[in-house]
């Protein structure tokens, strides 16, 4: 439940989410948000936001990131970055740059022309930095035509500080850090964790065999404690946040960054309809994605829960949201729950073992469970609507058989409440897809 012993905070709604909205300025308010929390927790800098191209569908790390279009991507960023650094706190945007796979991100080497780079994989951070000059860089993991981002000068210089004027520090990623010597010299900072002394001692060395000269250390040093002072002059000792208060701000946020992908008119729910829920997830929803990104949540809404008193609904729990196997009664269960009811709602999604960072995907499916369970309800209900809770695209092979379907991604720790909104017309669905769903 805990896995990073953090303290409980806001979950807002995840990247993919943000970008549905079409909206720079919801991504600022989310940022000044998110900036209000760090300062209150003494948090200098805020790890993000990552804006890296969605090259494919199947990158597991894909819900983190905004879309894969490289405007969209960089007026997002620049949006929330302005919003995290009002507050005295810092951003850093990543992970720069071409890191589009988790699949061997720490040694894959992401080739291409300069051309390519510079119109695809590169606008969003150039938009970013240009835009609102974030306090830090994240370099990736990946080799750039051969050469480690950490150590990369013609990334990290040329391009980052030269042509587009970038004043803060680059750090790495966790462990990203290949030549300590070399990355100095290249243009990168920091390096994260610490090494224990280890790349010290091993840049001392450098300094003392003429590898790196004094002066280009003193100058990453200073980088550093700039943006140390920075910080160190702007903070606020009594910051406190208000976590209710926060809840509704991305409760508000949920509700504009939701697609409605098809209705032909089972929306919106009556109060006076017989509804049947369907699905673990209105009880449990997914509403975060998986691996260093983990927040632990003030309080999550799930539907079922916001449900409560606006309407006469039956719940069936259908399926296991965790893994991927059928259970016969729980099946048999979710069919007789949708026969007694006026229309039925199916929440569906994928569970973190199908979409996380660390691997990729292997495949576009919902657990098969999931989409036996949506095509033996449909057909026992004409009108079924399935609600998604995911991080990036899916098949949707019962799609001709349900009425309406409305995709929800990782919606934040409101998610439910904005759900019920939404499903009974007390707000309108109107994000848009920033990514492309494949038919295969």
């Amino acid at each position: 439940n805990d896995p990073n012993h953090s303290r409980k905070a806001v979950c807002f709604p995840a990247g993919c989410s943000v970008a549905a909205s079409f909206d720079p300025d919801l991504a600022r308010r989310e940022g000044a948000a998110i900036g209000r929390e760090a300062r209150a927790f003494g948090v200098g800098v805020v790890l993000g936001p990552a804006i890296n191209i969605k090259r494919s569908p199947l990158c597991g790390r894909n819900f983190e990131y905004y879309s894969e279009d490289p405007v969209l991507a960089g007026e997002l960023a620049a949006g929330y970055i302005n919003g995290v650094q009002s507050q005295g706190v810092g951003t850093s945007i990543k992970h720069f740059a071409a890191n589009s796979q988790e699949y061997r991100r720490m040694s894959a080497s992401s080739d291409m022309t300069e051309r390519t780079l510079r119109e695809i994989y590169l606008p969003a951070f150039e938009t970013a930095v240009k835009k609102s000059q974030p306090w830090t860089v994240m370099c990736s993991y990946n080799r750039i035509n051969g050469v480690y981002s950490s150590e990369n000068e013609w990334l990290l210089d040329q391009v980052l500080r030269r042509d587009w004027g970038f004043q803060g520090f680059v750090m790495t990623d966790w462990g990203a850090a290949n030549d300590r010597v070399e990355g100095i010299k290249a243009g990168l900072e920091l390096e994260m964790p610490s090494s224990g002394g280890v790349n010290s001692a091993r840049i001392r060395k450098g300094v003392q065999e003429g590898r790196i000269s004094e002066e280009t250390l003193d100058h990453a040093v200073e980088r550093i404690l700039e943006i140390v002072f920075r910080y160190a002059e702007n903070r606020d000792e009594t910051a406190v946040f208000d976590r209710a208060a926060d809840h509704e701000k991305a409760h508000q946020a949920a509700l504009e960054t939701m697609v409605l992908l098809k209705n032909e008119g089972a929306l919106p729910l009556r109060k006076d309809q017989k509804i049947a829920f369907i699905g673990g997830f209105a009880e449990h929803p997914r509403y975060q994605g998986g691996g260093s990104s983990h927040i632990n949540a003030y309080h999550v809404d799930g539907a079922l829960e916001a449900v409560q008193g606006k309407a006469d609904v039956i719940y069936a729990k259908g399926f296991d949201t965790e893994g991927d196997q059928l259970d016969e009664t729980l099946l048999r269960e979710a069919v007789a729950a949708a026969k007694t009811a006026q229309v039925a709602v199916i929440f569906a999604g994928l569970p973190d073992s199908f979409e996380s960072e660390g691997f990729d995907r292997k495949h576009l499916n919902l657990p098969r469970c999931q989409n036996r369970v949506i095509e033996a309800v449909s057909k026992a209900q004409p009108n079924t609507v399935v609600v998604l809770h995911n991080g990036s695209p899916v098949l949707m092979p019962w799609l001709g058989n349900v009425n309406a379907v409305l995709e929800s991604y990782l919606g934040g720790e409101a998610v439910g409440q904005a759900q019920i909104d939404l499903l009974f017309g007390e707000a309108n669905p109107c994000a848009k897809l920033a990514e492309t769903f494949p038919l295969s």
